[in-house]
């Protein structure tokens, strides 16, 4: 499983250290985790996955699961869509504080909010 995060770390030109400062996941774990003493919980995961933009599924087996239809265990449907969501979560991190701190139905609702929206601005409604 750590060669799996090994390699997202290669494949994205990032060091342990960065991933470790920006998702809050500590330096220590992320060393006990290499060394096979501790096996991340699945909160850390997330977070892990999240950076990346894969899915936990991914970085667990280094398969899509879920996400069988998306190439190569991306996230994203899309290059354009990992890329806009890879520059938030660097400059605002905006949404990925959201997404920390509300609860399920509330994300939804944004989602739904967001795709009313598009469809406003796409002359849709």
């Amino acid at each position: 499983m750590y060669e799996i995060f090994s390699r997202l770390l290669q494949e994205n030109g990032v060091t342990a250290y960065k991933v470790s400062k920006e998702t809050g996941v500590s330096q220590s774990s992320l060393s006990d985790w290499k060394l096979g003493k501790i096996t991340p919980k699945t909160e850390t995961l997330k977070k892990i996955a999240d950076y990346f933009g894969v899915s936990v599924d991914y970085l667990l087996t280094g398969e899509n699961g879920q996400n069988a239809d998306l190439e190569n265990g991306a996230y994203y449907l899309n290059d354009d869509a990992a890329k806009t969501a890879q520059e938030i979560f660097e400059k605002d991190k905006v949404l990925f504080d959201v997404y920390r701190s509300t609860d399920k139905d509330r994300l939804i609702a944004y989602a739904k909010k967001l795709r009313d929206l598009q469809k406003m601005e796409e002359g849709e409604e």
